[in-house]
């Protein structure tokens, strides 16, 4: 039977303008392009687990709002099972996403609204819900406080506890210590570790560096050169995939992230499921768009059979 995955996380509404560069301040220049859609990091790994064929619930705060009405139809549509608070007093997220038309590389201000108030109170009304899940997730756009407790909850109920500590700040080493994995990317490991990841010898510092603050394991996710994994008896690359042209870089760590827990939730190993993570991100990169990038469960089997 398959695993039971709950994840907490933002929801916010994705405002992506496409430009050749970034404006400088007090410039206008002009797009190439304009997209909204269903974003945030929470939601798009929910999105992304979801379709890559996991149980999933999802824990968040929304306004009461047309952006509040995009979240439920995108978890809808994916067969997320959403676990909402409502704050009539606040508003849901949204997101300011740069895509750099020649390469599709990104920069994002994230204004998370509702979800930004998550308390450790609204972790403690879904206790129950947390301490049954096989596996959980958590990020850093919602409060450490409130990811904090819900980790040591998760962990004393016997999830496997996953932390993408995006945006990268201060963590407790309490906190490191309960996760069984940490999947920092290239910059947020740097920004957390102090290591500058520019090589996997970088990687393989900067993932020990978390196992020495208590990590079950470390993940690196190095973009077109795949991953790093690495736990206290192993350490091993998994190459990238190529799925097509690149197209947007924006959800992959989060198609990564959905993908390796939904993985684990099916009983894969460790290794394993970080590769089914680099196929999904592969696929997820060669469409425009965060959670409507996420690719299916077929389209990854398909990927990894084919590579």
């Amino acid at each position: 039977m398959e695993g039971r995955i709950v994840i907490l996380g933002v929801f916010v509404a994705d405002t992506a303008y496409r430009a050749e560069r970034q404006p400088r301040m007090g410039e206008t220049i002009l797009g190439k392009g304009f997209a909204l859609g269903p974003g945030g990091k929470g939601s798009n790994q929910a999105v992304a687990a979801a379709m890559a064929g996991g149980r999933v619930h999802f824990i968040t705060r929304l306004g009461r709002d047309t952006f509040a009405d995009m979240a439920r139809a995108t978890w809808a549509r994916a067969g997320v099972r959403p676990e909402v608070i409502e704050d009539p007093d606040s508003y849901t997220g949204a997101a300011y996403i740069f895509i750099e038309h020649a390469t599709g590389n990104n920069a994002i201000i994230i204004a998370p609204g509702a979800a930004g108030n998550m308390s450790v109170a609204d972790i403690e009304a879904q206790a129950g819900l947390i301490a049954g899940a096989d596996i959980f997730v958590t990020q850093l756009e919602q409060p450490v406080a409130a990811a904090h407790r819900a980790v040591e909850i998760a962990r004393d109920g016997g999830a496997r506890t996953i932390l993408n500590p995006a945006p990268a700040t201060r963590i407790p080493d309490e906190m490191i210590a309960r996760c069984d994995f940490v999947t920092p990317n290239e910059s947020e490991a740097e920004g957390i570790t102090g290591i500058a990841v520019a090589s996997l010898d970088d990687a393989e510092r900067a993932a020990q560096a978390f196992l020495d603050r208590g990590a079950g394991a470390a993940i690196i996710t190095l973009g077109a050169n795949g991953a790093l994994y690495r736990d206290r008896a192993r350490s091993v690359h998994v190459p990238a995939f190529r799925a097509g042209p690149v197209v947007e870089t924006t959800g992959a760590g989060d198609a990564f992230n959905g993908a390796f827990a939904a993985a684990l939730a099916r009983g894969a190993d460790p290794v394993q499921a970080v590769r089914f993570g680099c196929a999904a991100a592969a696929i997820s990169v060669t469409r425009p768009g965060t959670a409507p990038s996420m690719p299916g469960l077929s389209e990854i089997e398909a990927l990894l059979a084919g590579g």
